[in-house]
């Protein structure tokens, strides 16, 4: 095999793996090429990730040597997505009644999904959640995306309790917005005891849903390291949680003007009181790759 085939192979299947270690013994007998061979390919496709901020890879030494794909966004990529998702959510028609916004055609997109997905692993990764969480139903598709950019199983809470399912654990809750009692559902058997947990959901408004999430996994005695989510609104300034980071502010909703006015968010603001860990324990050590 050419050396440039073999490059392209191995940069496929990195991509098609982020965050999954993998083996050089197992890619070595598949590509029939010599461990120093893959080596030195690996260095080729590092230099280029990393200059195209894309990612980098770590690698375990060794006789049971492997390798890692973390997946990166580079600055300008990320700023640039932001204000291309900015210019077409911040259309008057996209107003709902009550001060949201239409966004299901946006984040129905797989550009979109794939690149929130990617900034939410990137920030998130450092923190080694296990899994990743999100209540039914528009938030599912980012919250996809971001696991499998973080290869990790996610987990969806349902607004009600399926047979199927199984037995499950369910908490009221009063909704930040609408002040409505609501109710959230999760099969007992969907997260293991003491589970790290990272949630993602597609909008916040006070902060209500996000709670419950919060307190359902306090019954699983499971610890939430992150939260995410792709659009906040800049009131109330008081949500009913701290410590997330959001894409993108919504920051003005004029119905009579039809009037949007959206900011980016605490990602690339960088405001430094969301972007730290939700809880005081340390990550997990991720040493063995480098």
């Amino acid at each position: 095999m050419r050396r440039s085939e073999r490059i392209v192979r191995l940069t496929r299947t990195l991509m098609n793996h982020p965050g999954e270690p993998l083996s050089l013994t197992e890619m070595a007998d598949q590509l029939e090429a010599a461990k120093s061979s893959l080596s030195e390919d690996l260095a080729i496709i590092r230099d280029v990730m990393e200059e195209d901020g894309e990612g980098t890879l770590r690698t375990q030494m060794g006789a049971s040597g492997g390798v890692l794909f973390e997946v990166d966004v580079a600055w300008t990529k990320a700023r640039e997505f932001l204000e291309r998702a900015i210019l077409r959510l911040s259309q008057g028609d996209r107003i709902l009644p009550g001060g949201y916004l239409y966004m299901s055609d946006v984040l129905a997109e797989p550009d979109v999904l794939r690149m929130a997905g990617k900034m939410f692993a990137k920030i998130f990764a450092p923190m080694a959640p296990d899994l990743v969480l999100t209540v039914e139903t528009k938030g599912i598709p980012l919250t996809v995306m971001t696991a499998q950019y973080l290869h990790r199983p996610f987990v969806v809470a349902r607004r009600d309790h399926r047979v199927t399912e199984g037995s499950s654990v369910s908490v009221n809750y009063v909704s930040g917005s609408d002040r409505r009692i609501q109710t959230m559902s999760l099969s007992k058997r969907s997260i293991k005891q003491g589970a790290r947990v990272l949630i993602i959901d597609d909008f916040m408004k006070a902060g209500g849903t996000v709670k419950a999430m919060t307190g359902l996994m306090s019954e699983f005695d499971a610890v939430v390291v992150g939260t995410g989510v792709f659009m906040e609104t800049a009131e109330p300034e008081e949500k009913l949680v701290s410590n997330y980071i959001s894409l993108l502010t919504l920051t003005e909703v004029d119905e009579s003007r039809h009037r949007v006015v959206i900011q980016p968010g605490s990602y690339l603001l960088g405001n430094p009181e969301r972007l730290v860990p939700t809880v005081d324990e340390k990550p997990r050590d991720q040493t063995e790759f480098k």
